[in-house]
């Protein structure tokens, strides 16, 4: 059986911020998606395939925090990596209480993001396969 393609999703309202993720990236063998908010992203609604979410915490009308909040009520166990321009330790204790597997201040270090990107594709295939229709898909 072949390893599924790792899908890293990046929701950050910044242009820039999200191109330069998209190259680094793909240069290091990821499949990449962008949004521009957390609702674009709510709106496309296929959570169950992504492997990584990166997320800015500041963000207009839906903070990446409101966005982790509704993954984590509705079920959903994606790692998440937040990056931010803005953050301070209450808010990195506030991410990593919630579960996030890492919180990077910007402008970051590329390996220290991909560092953090690896831990949270091991973290992915640690958990069980997401339910779909009811197939248990691990017993297919």
């Amino acid at each position: 059986m072949t390893e599924p393609r790792v899908s890293v999703v990046v929701v950050d309202d910044d242009g820039a911020v999200r191109r330069g993720l998209t190259r680094l990236l793909r240069v290091s063998g990821y499949d990449v998606e962008t949004f521009a908010s957390a609702r674009a992203f709510i709106e496309h609604g296929d959570y169950g395939r992504v492997t990584c979410l990166l997320l800015d915490v500041r963000m207009p009308r839906q903070s990446g925090f409101d966005l982790q909040r509704m993954l984590v009520d509705a079920g959903y166990d994606i790692p998440i990596i937040f990056i931010t321009g803005h953050g301070d330790a209450s808010m990195a204790l506030q991410a990593m209480t919630a579960g996030a597997v890492d919180f990077i201040a910007k402008p970051f270090d590329h390996e220290i993001l991909l560092d953090a990107v690896r831990r949270a594709v091991l973290r992915r295939r640690q958990l069980p396969l997401p339910r779909i229709d009811g197939v248990d898909p691990s017993r297919s």
